[in-house]
């Protein structure tokens, strides 16, 4: 069973290529690739997707790789292979990012991407640092992860879901803030798990034993 995380030179995957092998360890779930060939994410049991930046670059930056999108959405669409999006990786499964302009996403979760408006203006955009998740939703990704638990955030923008069942978590910030989204063999996290510490490797433990 390998897991793949794509690289896209969508930033450094050196944090988050350890937890996923430390966890992978932890859980016999076989070994973590980091790869942008599209033959590599063909064969792939499990798919990450990580992002960060602006979903427009993102966007354009996955689809710089010769074969790379079609080979995501063979994995996800046709082979249903768990899928783990983080942070501008889950925003992407939005139908729409409004970034800076309208660009589209694969619409595996629908919804659009917006600024996060804060009700309190002395609160600073983009939302860094911890925050407690609020749970509305259960799913195996979330064993063990209780309302509460503490995530790390970096971002300006958050997904708003077409359809309220897919939003498993949010965290207040002025306002709730989508954290944690699942529908089908797709799931996502605004925040970054691999810096979350203990939540953060729980959740990671999580998708590796996921069986859509």
């Amino acid at each position: 069973m390998t897991t793949v995380l794509v690289d896209y030179d969508s930033g450094n995957l050196h944090s988050a290529q350890k937890a996923f092998e430390r966890m992978a360890r932890e859980t016999d779930a076989g070994p973590v690739l980091v790869s942008s060939r599209p033959e590599d994410v063909a064969r792939a049991d499990r798919v990450v997707l990580p992002g960060d930046g602006a979903f427009p670059a993102c966007r354009r930056g996955l689809q710089g790789f010769a074969g790379l999108e079609d080979a995501l959405i063979e994995a996800v669409e046709t082979r249903a292979v768990p899928f783990l999006g983080i942070c501008v990786g889950m925003q992407m499964l939005a139908t729409k990012g409004l970034e800076y302009e309208e660009v589209a996403g694969f619409g595996w979760v629908p919804g659009t991407v917006e600024r996060i408006a804060p009700s309190d203006p002395a609160l600073k955009i983009p939302h860094m640092g911890w925050n407690d998740l609020v749970l509305t939703g259960s799913h195996p990704i979330l064993d063990g992860i209780a309302t509460g638990d503490h995530a790390y955030f970096v971002h300006s923008y958050q997904m708003r879901v077409a359809d309220a069942a897919d939003r498993l978590a949010h965290v207040d910030y002025g306002g709730p803030v989508t954290a944690i989204v699942a529908r089908g063999n797709v799931a996502g996290t605004q925040f970054h798990p691999e810096k979350s510490q203990r939540t953060g490797l729980r959740l990671i433990a999580n998708f590796l034993r996921w069986r859509p």
